[in-house]
């Protein structure tokens, strides 16, 4: 299965592999990923990496739905300085306010305001949506950002910071829980 870096249009960089016991490339979300407004459990999923670049410094996840009829898609989490020597993190990471990330690490507001992960919810009508789950490579072990940054901003930074990508988008539609 050829998975595609979403970003690539932007400048290739090399992929590696990110793996999740808990999303899979283009398979729909489980319960636990969506949103609880609409019966799921807004549970960040479980990711693991490897392969990445030996010189990174650090890392970044993101988690895009391009789908959102906003015109600009929907940031579901956003978590930069993961130290360069984690290479996973746990269901639920991204619960409220960042207590089960590892040190070091921070996450910017999602689209609803809170710092955490917020789950899936498709509105009726609006067809399949693909969540782009992204861990970038960086060349820094520090990105420098005002703690009130948005996901967009993140990516801007670490889109000139990526050695490499990896992605994986599992995929929801209304109705599918």
């Amino acid at each position: 299965m050829t998975v595609v870096d979403p970003l690539e249009r932007f400048g290739a960089v090399p992929q590696f592999t990110v793996t999740s016991d808990d999303v899979a490339q283009d398979t729909p979300l489980a319960a636990a990923q969506w949103g609880a407004g609409g019966g799921g459990g807004d549970i960040s999923p479980q990711l693991s990496w490897s392969g990445f670049p030996a010189e990174t410094k650090s890392f970044a996840v993101t988690i895009h739905d391009p789908d959102a009829p906003t015109g600009s898609g929907f940031w579901h989490w956003a978590v930069y300085n993961i130290p360069a020597d984690v290479t996973s993190l746990e269901a639920n990471a991204g619960a409220e306010g960042g207590a089960n990330l590892p040190q070091g690490a921070a996450m910017l507001s999602n689209e609803l305001g809170s710092k955490s992960f917020t789950g899936a919810g498709p509105p009726p009508g609006t067809g399949t949506h693909h969540y782009n789950v992204i861990v970038h490579a960086l060349d820094v072990d520090h990105l420098d950002l005002d703690p009130e940054s948005t996901p967009a901003v993140l990516g801007f930074n670490a889109h000139f910071h990526s050695l490499a990508r990896a992605v994986v988008t599992p995929v929801a539609t209304a109705g599918d829980i």
